[in-house]
């Protein structure tokens, strides 16, 4: 072989050689192999959506036989799309993806319980796993595992969501908050300064300062969960260049945007092979990376000897042998340490692992909520009345200092505080829709809508019949502003509503206040819901 490897490249190689024919009969084959590929692909596809029994459901019109409805869902929480679908076609109808594939849409409650309530028969779709580790949280994290893998993970980590774990961590958020209340202060202070009017002529009246205040919360949570959950500080409020904030900010802004190429990926997965990684997107893996190894490389000694007590004082094998003990370190990386020492396997986490989960939390622990608190402020800005009424709430908590126990005890127990948060999370929930996919073979979904619903053929059906493959979208925030479960003015920033009791809502199952923002409280195969809700709350 070398023999032949020598002549070859002794070769000469004008015009009519062997090794321009040899380099253009692979590319020949290269193109053909993959001209097959895409072929076979693409006929898959078509069978399979040809046999689909969504097929059978209501849809709206297609404006386009290659990308069906999506360029018009691309849009849909601004739109109110779902809601006049809804209304045109009832609680279960399908809309039309690439190549006009069906795909069920249902804002009905008992099948939404059902698909959410058993997450492993419809877990997310591989391209949307793809999609969610390519972004930060990798293949091994708790957003893009499934099944016996996910439910270990989830144990290991539940710990970190405590009670006591949550008031730990407390300090951090009034610490945040102050900063970035002072730096706002100053900014307004520089931009009042800078444009002072001229008493004599009204057109320069200052209207306030403008901030971005979306890119300052999300510096302000990026500190939050280094701090509260890895302890590390980022410095993103008080860096102005910070890279990673930036770098984070760029991916979000990019992973919002219509592009085709990401719908031919998603059926079409050799594509994803070729996918061009932004420079932003690079720089956060890297850096993300460098640091989950230098937290890792710091706490491995202390996590040992932790372990070790633990496993002294209790039990093998018993999962609460990992739990933190007084004076053992409460936060997410602690946990996570501790269970890479752990006897057991299925208490362990590899360090693959870890590095996924740090990666997981920081990336959506701190866009979620930044998002959050935008729409916060933003409601509350639109609402004076409601602004007034929470800032009046809040007097007579004055005299409490920062930093005292019993300030964080009598907010919790501030009524107006509660039903705003709600209110605002309701509204605007920061993940406005989840996509699923059956695994069964075939299912049945039930639905409870009262007579069920009509198909295409105008008969009427009291469960849906799906088949391996077919995609669902549940549209979030489309049912956290129904009419039907929360009346008339459900599209209104009211947060009285929650003082009054209501029928209608305590059916929608979601974790926490009747919403789906934080998905779903009735597991039955696979627990999907936010782990980090309670944190999210507080924070």
């Amino acid at each position: 072989m070398i023999f032949n490897h020598t002549i070859i490249d002794n070769l000469p190689t004008s015009s009519g050689s062997l090794r321009p024919k040899s380099s253009s009969l692979i590319f020949v084959a290269v193109f053909i192999i993959l001209l097959s590929t895409f072929a076979s692909g693409l006929i898959k596809i078509l069978i399979r959506q040809y046999l689909s029994p969504l097929r059978r459901l209501r849809c709206p019109p297609i404006p386009s036989m290659l990308w069906g409805n999506l360029m018009d869902m691309h849009d849909q929480e601004n739109n109110y799309l779902i809601d006049r679908w809804e209304e045109e076609y009832g609680p279960v109808f399908a809309f039309r993806g690439f190549l006009s594939g069906s795909r069920l849409m249902t804002t009905d409650i008992r099948a939404v319980a059902y698909i959410l309530g058993n997450a492993y028969d419809y877990p997310k779709p591989d391209f949307v796993r793809d999609g969610l580790a390519s972004m930060a949280a990798g293949h091994d994290g708790l957003l893009t595992t499934e099944g016996e893998q996910h439910t270990r993970q989830r144990k290991i980590l539940q710990p970190a969501f405590s009670a006591s774990s949550l008031r730990a961590v407390t300090p951090v958020f009034w610490e945040k908050a102050a900063e970035i209340r002072d730096i706002w202060s100053a900014l307004a202070e520089q931009q009042q300064e800078s444009h002072r009017y001229d008493a004599k002529d009204e057109k320069h009246w200052s209207k306030g300062a403008k901030l971005d205040v979306l890119a300052w919360l999300g510096r302000a949570t990026l500190d939050v969960i280094g701090l509260a959950g890895f302890g590390y500080s980022f410095d993103a409020l008080s860096d102005n260049s910070n890279a990673l904030a930036d770098a984070f900010a760029a991916v979000f802004a990019t992973a919002s945007t219509f592009r085709f190429m990401i719908i031919l990926a998603t059926w079409f997965p050799i594509l994803r092979k070729f996918r061009r990684e932004e420079s932003s997107e690079k720089h956060m893996r890297k850096t993300i990376r460098d640091i989950s190894l230098q937290l890792i490389d710091e706490r491995r000694a202390a996590a040992q000897i932790d372990a070790q007590e633990a496993l002294a004082k209790k039990s093998e094998g018993d999962i609460h042998s990992y739990s933190p003990e007084p004076g053992q370190a409460r936060d997410l990386l602690g946990l996570l340490m501790r269970s890479n020492f752990a006897v057991a396997s299925h208490l362990r986490m590899s360090t693959s692992e870890i590095l996924c989960q740090i990666s997981t939390f920081i990336a959506a622990g701190h866009e979620t909520s930044a998002s959050a608190l935008t729409w916060t402020l933003y409601a509350l800005a639109k609402s004076p009345e409601v602004q007034s009424k929470l800032r009046a709430s809040f007097r007579p908590l004055q005299s409490i200092p920062i930093g005292d126990p019993q300030l964080d005890d009598e907010l919790t127990r501030l009524p107006y505080l509660d039903w705003v948060v709600r209110e605002v999370l309701r509204l605007h929930s920061p993940v406005t829709n989840t996509m699923r996919v059956c695994k069964k073979a075939h299912d049945a979904i039930p639905v409870g809508a009262p007579g069920g619903y009509l198909d295409r053929d105008g008969q009427r059906r009291t469960s849906i019949e799906i088949k391996k493959g077919d995609i669902i979208s549940v549209p979030i925030q489309a049912i956290n502003r129904s009419r039907v479960i929360w009346g008339p003015d459900a599209r209104e920033f009211r947060p009285e509503r929650w003082a009054e009791a209501s029928q209608s809502r305590c059916a929608v199952p979601g974790l926490w206040s009747n919403i789906l923002t934080f998905l779903n409280g009735n597991t039955v195969n696979g627990n999907r819901s936010c782990i980090g809700y309670k944190f999210a709350i507080l924070e």
